[in-house]
């Protein structure tokens, strides 16, 4: 049997971070507000002339150097965005040229704040298949550059930034990618979308004027949504691979919102050792948020090889899903 292994992991943020003192003068809001609600303190922002790939492009190279990859040895090139450079080319394609991988195939993967999570399955599928052997996975996001500052309602909630992992398949080992979930139920789109830039309001159209270039959200509606989908996905792919919430050694879910965080956690019955929260550093990066948490966990020593490790993500779809990966 071949396992997807995670064998690198890199990230990428920004220098630039935007604190809740700063919004405090930019919109009707307050660092109390926002930290009762959010549990966020600080987030990162991209700076004119940075972009999806140049944070991907970073996070990938780091994580070729941690698995001792050469980028002639990457076959495909997977980037987890709804954020990208353009509407085309994709953005893992600028990613996979700058990097050097020249013999990879390339694309992106739409799935919101999931993208890593849906990301990270289709590459997993095509290892364990035996097609690929070495394969790039890329989250991120720049959401910063598509809200409305001056709906407090949704600018307080994102920040920018990417994480990336080197998939090769093994054999003879439990690690690798155990198990995935995938979900969705498109009713909900109307509760958080970016209109602009697609065939229903091209830019630069008449359609597109007004609020059709900015993200919408209806809060209370994806908060709802939210915290039944996220411990729902971590019961139902537990359940798939035979195992409980107490066999996870770290929970390290999308960063929303702490309440968010909190509801799933108390669902799965883990103490505050097993899950992991850099919310309050970053804000929601979307797709980039599960990567850069994985990171951050491994750096800080709470995520070590052969620990079982339990992601969970949800976004605009509406969409959610889980992986289970033996580190």
């Amino acid at each position: 049997m071949i396992r997807a292994v995670i064998e690198g992991i890199g990230h990428s943020v920004p220098e630039k971070k935007l604190t809740n003192e700063d919004l405090e003068r930019l919109v009707d809001t307050s660092d109390e507000w926002i930290v009762q609600r959010t549990g966020i303190k600080e987030r990162r922002i991209t700076s004119p002339g940075e972009a999806a790939s140049t944070l991907g492009i970073v996070a990938a190279q780091e994580a070729l150097e941690e698995s001792g990859t050469k980028p002639e040895d990457i076959q495909l090139v997977i980037c987890g965005t709804v954020t990208g450079d353009y509407q085309f080319p994709s953005t893992s394609c600028l990613i996979q040229e700058a990097i050097g991988a020249k013999k990879a195939g390339a694309f992106d993967v739409g799935a919101a704040c999931a993208g890593f999570i849906y990301a990270l399955d289709v590459a997993g599928s095509m290892v364990e298949s035996g097609r690929y052997e070495t394969v790039l996975v890329i989250g991120v996001d720049v959401l910063t550059k598509f809200v409305d500052w001056k709906d407090r309602a949704t600018c307080v909630l994102f920040g920018d930034g990417a994480g990336a992992v080197v998939l090769k398949g093994q054999t003879g080992t439990d690690r690798g990618l155990v198990k995935s979930l995938l979900l969705s139920d498109g009713s909900g789109a109307k509760h958080i979308h970016c209109q602009m830039g697609g065939s229903m309001f091209p830019a630069g159209s008449k359609e597109a004027e007004g609020d059709a270039r900015r993200v919408y959200m209806n809060g209370s509606e994806v908060y709802r949504f939210a915290v039944n989908a996220m411990g729902d996905a971590c019961c139902k792919v537990l359940e798939a691979a035979g195992m409980e919430p107490g066999d996870v050694d770290l929970f390290v879910p999308h960063q929303a919102n702490l309440r968010i965080i909190q509801s799933a956690q108390k669902r799965l019955g883990l103490d505050d050792e097993r899950v992991f929260i850099n919310v309050q550093h970053y804000g929601n990066t979307s797709g980039g948020s599960i990567p850069l948490g994985l990171y951050e966990a491994q750096k800080q020593g709470r995520l070590k090889k052969g620990d079982l490790v339990l992601t969970v993500g949800f976004g605009a779809g509406l969409v959610w899903g889980a992986n289970l990966i033996r580190w």
